[in-house]
């Protein structure tokens, strides 16, 4: 059973998918792992940590894939990427499936077995696998953080001598996991933290963590969360009532940071460009959600841009911007997934492919895209 951890080919993604801790316990559980040299460095990881561990180190990606039953990586495999795979190889990463479903193709084309981490049911027995969970929780951090080092002064209450500074307001837009983060942070960092989501579940959770709760509570937003814990789609007029008080509120706001995410949809457009305006110079968004097209208007993928003396950012691979702590948890979350495909008395892969986290996570096997969000329509078929 070998396993192969490649460096990442996206010059943009300095995470890794195995830690010298979880190539220990893969090396423990029988498995031979071959590490790219240099796949761990933006990381924070040497080759030498990974020798240590047990791992043997590959001079490239090629020596490091070649005859792996298993493969594990942060991004989806490129197209040049893939004829290093060995066909019938387990492939676990964030997959990105949404829209790409021509990618998805050209990894069913190669005879890969692979699993979209994102797709991780929400469930007791697959918290410890969750990744979506684990890396929002590091970019809600990351996005105070980036707010606050764009921000132009304190954002604690200072009472010194020479006079009274006052504390900054921050506004958290979504308070899924990288929400909360992002309230819990902007709290230990001083700053009055006011909070808004559309799922009713949340406002109990906001006010725990010490901040105030923003929202038009009216019988729409009573039922606005999917049984799995999602937001669901609200009417266009629950969004003009929302949007109006949010345009209130925001223009005494100081740091806003928008997480607003629907799964396999572009992002809602939370902030609009008159909003923007209304805001005090100096003020600073940070828009998660700039992958999927943003929450803010005006906000570009990967850039600071400066709006009348309002800075939006759009960062991208926010967690990836903590590196090392980004890669601990995703590499544990990698490891207890699979860990659930190996038999450990035989030391040897034994995939459950009926198992309920297999099913929810698998995208292609056997030459074709299986999952059912992603494969192709068949002309006549019953829906």
């Amino acid at each position: 059973m070998k396993i192969a951890v490649p460096a990442e080919v996206d010059l943009g993604e300095p995470r890794v998918a195995a830690t010298p801790d979880t190539v220990k316990r893969l090396v423990g559980l029988g498995a031979t792992v071959a590490v790219e040299s240099g796949a761990g460095l933006k990381s924070g990881i040497v080759d030498a940590d990974y020798e240590t561990a047990g791992a043997t180190i590959a001079s490239s990606a090629q020596d490091a894939l070649t005859g792996a039953d298993v493969v594990l990586k942060v991004r989806r495999p490129t197209d040049a990427e893939i004829p290093s795979y060995k066909p019938g190889a387990l492939v676990l990463g964030i997959m990105d499936p949404y829209g790409n479903e021509p990618a998805l193709q050209a990894l069913a084309n190669a005879g890969l077995a692979t699993f979209a981490m994102e797709l991780m049911p929400r469930i007791t027995r697959a918290q410890v696998m969750d990744v979506l969970s684990s890396q929002a929780n590091l970019a809600g951090y990351r996005a105070v953080i980036d707010a606050a080092a764009e921000f132009g002064r304190a954002l604690p209450m200072m009472m010194t001598a020479a006079g009274t500074v006052p504390a900054a307001r921050c506004f958290v837009m979504g308070a899924g996991v990288a929400g909360l983060q992002a309230i819990a942070t902007a709290r230990r960092l001083g700053a009055v933290v006011t909070a808004t989501d559309v799922r009713p579940a949340s406002k109990e959770q906001v006010e725990s963590l010490g901040a105030k709760f923003i929202a038009v509570e009216d019988e729409e937003f009573k039922q606005a969360e999917t049984s799995g814990g999602y937001a669901k789609p609200m009417s266009a007029e629950y969004q003009a009532k929302q949007a109006a008080l949010v345009a209130e509120h925001i223009k005494k706001q100081d740091l806003v940071i928008t997480t607003a995410l629907i799964p396999g949809r572009p992002a809602p457009k939370l902030i609009s460009s008159a909003m923007v305006a209304s805001m005090k110079p100096g003020s600073v968004l940070v828009d998660l959600a700039v992958e999927r097209g943003g929450n803010v208007e005006g906000a570009i993928a990967g850039q600071v841009t400066d709006v009348n003396g309002v800075k939006i950012v759009g960062y991208l691979n926010v967690a990836g911007r903590i590196a090392a702590s980004a890669s601990q948890l995703y590499a544990k979350n990698l490891f207890a997934f699979l860990e659930t495909m190996i038999d450990k008395q035989a030391k040897a892969l034994a995939v459950k492919w009926d198992d309920e986290l297999v099913k929810a996570t698998l995208l292609t096997r056997e030459n074709s895209i299986v999952h059912p969000s992603f494969a192709p329509k068949v002309e006549g078929a019953v829906q």
